[in-house]
């Protein structure tokens, strides 16, 4: 219990237990499992500060990624007009691509709007890993896709922890009551 006590400060309240940490001094797996090993039962609000943290790195990190991307693509950038022409995309194709990337980096970047436009640039950043992995498997081989794979993963646990935070309801109702 010493050990938890120098870690946190705890709030006990109603069966809950607010945990309010001045600064990160462990990393937040040794954290769970020490609270996990003393009992302590975590709410729904702790697991959502996490879920927000994942989505805001996973988020900026996809943002600078693919706006570097679209602005090296867009300014003809030697390395990668290479690449992609090498790739067997035609050039007015990497335009189109590059000015895609800049406007979906910018709309991903505004918190909680436009959150079903941003489950189209989920997939239009899934669609774009996913041709490219292939692409470079085919055409440069697996060594070349080490990028692909760290984007991929990235851009997964980002688009759960969106998930977790930005429940969207599908269903219509058609009643007319």
């Amino acid at each position: 219990m010493l050990l938890l006590k120098q870690m946190l400060w705890l709030e006990y309240t109603d069966r809950t237990i607010k945990i309010i940490l001045p600064y990160d001094p462990v990393p937040q797996w040794i954290l769970l499992l020490t609270l996990f090993h003393f009992g302590i039962q975590i709410n729904d609000n702790m697991i959502n500060t996490a879920y927000k943290k994942i989505y805001l790195g996973g988020r900026i990190f996809m943002s600078l990624w693919f706006a570097a991307s679209g602005f090296f693509e867009l300014s003809r950038n030697p390395v990668v007009w290479e690449i992609t022409l090498k790739l067997g995309y035609p050039e007015h194709f990497i335009y189109i691509l590059g000015v895609f990337k800049i406007c979906g980096s910018i709309i991903f970047l505004v918190p909680n709007r436009l959150n079903r436009l941003k489950e189209w640039i989920f997939a239009g950043m899934f669609f774009d890993i996913i041709f490219a992995f292939f692409s470079k498997i085919v055409v440069l081989g697996f060594l070349s896709t080490v990028d692909t794979l760290v984007a991929f993963t990235v851009l997964s646990i980002t688009y759960y922890a969106f998930s977790k935070l930005h429940t969207v309801d599908y269903t219509l109702n058609l009643s007319n009551n």
